[in-house]
């Protein structure tokens, strides 16, 4: 169509009225057709100027983009296009890339609909060139909420794998309370059949109450056994958003640092990549931290009691690092640490060292991290301490800012 207009309007001067409409009718026509294919397209187009205003767009760009002020508003061509943008980071993105002239970027992005429904974007910024000249930018904005559901789902399907394993050992769990209920039920009906042959004459009254209560006692272990299997056997319903990890354990340190102070134990979180942001559920997130805090804790106390030499001084700590296009998360301490089969299994369900353990907290720090698409490891030694490893994917962002620091 291009080398068709540019020899048109080489002859546009022979061309009589007739051939001019025609050409019009032509040129009309192709329009319609782009306009028709770019109305088709899935992923969000938009187009602005060197003064980053509005010039041309999609309707997929308007239903994904979260707007304060409409494509089709007259003001939306009067103001820069970030101001257009009812989202602080996406309207702070694109100013960004006018003021320091950023000619390719790209970045991911968490919206919430007015419904409440978070959405997953990833925005794409190229140049637009015409005869090596820069007339602007082309925007591009994919809706990758189905993607990222789906990996949820996988995540949530591994995880009910081992649905067989968690029922095996509530089976074994459960079997301990319901013989202890039994054996004293039979001696309480014992003592009511003695009673009977004794012209109805109970024996002492503390005799069936202390039945009673090892019965109520073993009745609300079994309470709770069910509670814990439904909490383990329970999908994770993670909300997962773009967070700055570091920062979000920075938070939580307030909460479980006085407690380590109280104990004498040293507490120290450091990071060199405090401002990188991953996909977490802040809530579940937390329940990850604090449970390795209380592990930690609990194996630092345990060592100084068992320790002569009252000298010694406990240790936490978290460190944030990023690493072949990886972020990790550190957690060490200098408590009693594990031997080598406690390690491997310290993430199996119902498995536990502390005498008032479930054995499922760690089996659900694991299934947290899995539910984030991250990885877990450990690594400990008996009497000098344990380190657990977390590893999560790093956003498009982020890995490509990564890999032009590297350069």
């Amino acid at each position: 169509m291009r080398s068709y207009l540019k020899k048109i309007s080489q002859h546009a001067s022979k061309l009589s009225k007739e051939q001019l409409l025609n050409v019009l009718d032509d040129i009309v026509g192709e329009n319609e057709n782009l306009t028709s294919i770019l109305e088709s397209i899935s992923t969000g187009l938009v187009i602005v100027g060197t003064d980053f205003v509005l010039v041309q767009n999609n309707k997929t760009a308007e239903s994904a983009l979260p707007l304060k002020i409409h494509f089709d508003d007259p003001k939306s061509t009067l103001v820069p296009f970030w101001e257009l943008i009812d989202d602080d980071d996406i309207s702070a993105f694109f100013k960004n890339v006018f003021d320091k002239k950023i000619t390719n970027s790209c970045e991911d992005f968490t919206t919430m609909t007015g419904g409440g429904v978070i959405r997953f974007l990833t925005i794409s910024i190229s140049p637009l060139l015409y005869k090596g000249q820069d007339k602007g930018r082309i925007i591009l904005i994919q809706d990758i909420t189905e993607s990222k559901n789906q990996e949820v789902l996988l995540h949530r399907m591994e995880n009910l794998a081992n649905l067989t394993n968690l029922a095996a050992g509530m089976a074994h769990e459960i079997k301990n309370p319901l013989g202890a209920i039994s054996i004293h039920i039979q001696l309480i009906q014992k003592a009511l059949a003695k009673a009977r042959e004794n012209n109805n004459i109970l024996g002492d009254k503390k005799f069936a109450e202390d039945h009673i209560d090892v019965i109520n006692e073993e009745i609300e272990h079994l309470n709770k056994l069910v509670m814990d299997f439904l909490l383990a056997v329970r999908p994770v319903k993670a909300s997962l958003e773009l967070k700055n990890p570091f920062a979000l354990i920075e938070n939580i340190a307030g909460f479980f640092k006085p407690e380590f102070t109280d104990e004498n134990i040293d507490v120290e979180i450091s990071g060199d990549s405090k401002n990188v942001k991953i996909m977490l559920d802040e809530k579940l997130f937390r329940d990850v931290i604090i449970n390795l805090a209380q592990n930690s804790l609990a194996a630092i106390k345990s060592k100084k009691e068992n320790l002569v030499d009252k000298t010694f001084k406990g240790k936490f700590f978290i460190n944030c690092n990023v690493a072949e296009n990886k972020y990790f998360i550190t957690v060490s301490d200098n408590g009693c640490g594990m031997n080598s089969d406690t390690v491997s299994k310290i993430f199996e369900p119902y498995y536990t060292t502390k005498a008032n353990g479930t054995g499922l907290g760690m089996t659900m720090v694991y299934k947290i991290i899995k539910e984030f698409s991250g990885e877990i490891f450990v690594e400990s030694e008996e009497g000098k301490g344990t380190m657990f490893r977390i590893q999560f994917p790093i956003p498009q962002k982020n890995k490509k800012l990564l890999t032009q620091a590297g350069e």
